[in-house]
């Protein structure tokens, strides 16, 4: 599915950033990731599932390139009945709803389980995202995936994120997340895709896990 809405012209219909070169080292990390992670891919399994007996993988749609609508996988850190707790926790509690709406995230989120705490402080709910990689549907590096409403917050920039596979990883986790403004998320992702090189994606690759095991901005 497409989201017409969102195109700008026939410039979407040109090769994702990167080329070729991009999509096979996004094949071939992703390949020896899941390989190398198998293991803890089972432990992460066997909690979630443990926890409350509920589904390992949640999916949810997502805004990829050229705005096709995709599933993107992550192990479930959210209770099961999540979208009703959410909507009355924001009913109930006007200054999360402002929150919400600033940046469709939480601080306090009632919906997030135990395990998917420790899960999203150490970004391991994105691991099953390695499979939307192999599908040729997110890349290692890149914007991170957003939703229709939050796609409308780029303005003319959305353009450039278009031209780019959602990234497991990029710009926006290593420079402290949840404690970037939105501007400054959109600002990463435009200089990300003008600026693309090889070396700068083995980069963010590399400062990804100090980044993460910092824990700054997780939530």
């Amino acid at each position: 599915m497409k989201m017409e809405f969102i195109r700008h012209g026939d410039e979407l219909e040109k090769l994702p950033v990167g080329g070729l070169l991009k999509r096979w080292f996004d094949v071939l990390g992703a390949v020896l990731a899941l390989i190398l992670l198998s293991p803890l891919f089972l432990m992460v399994a066997c909690l979630v599932k443990l926890y409350d007996g509920g589904p390992v993988l949640y999916g949810h749609h997502r805004i990829g390139r050229n705005g096709e609508l995709f599933c993107c996988l992550k192990f479930r850190t959210m209770v099961k009945d999540a979208d009703a707790v959410l909507k009355a926790h924001l009913a109930a509690n006007p200054q999360a709803h402002e929150e919400w709406l600033a940046s469709r995230k939480l601080q306090s989120d009632p919906r997030v389980t135990t395990v998917g705490t420790v899960l999203r402080k150490l970004s391991l709910d994105e691991l099953p995202q390695l499979v939307n990689i192999l599908r040729g549907e997110m890349s290692l590096v890149g914007p991170r995936p957003v939703v229709k409403d939050e796609i409308e917050r780029y303005g003319p920039a959305a353009v450039y994120y278009f031209q780019s596979r959602p990234g497991l990883t990029g710009v926006w986790q290593i420079s402290g997340r949840n404690d970037v403004s939105y501007d400054q998320r959109v600002a990463f992702d435009k200089h990300y895709v003008e600026n693309w090189s090889l070396l700068q994606d083995i980069l963010i690759i590399l400062k990804t896990i100090p980044a993460v095991c910092a824990l700054r901005g997780s939530y």
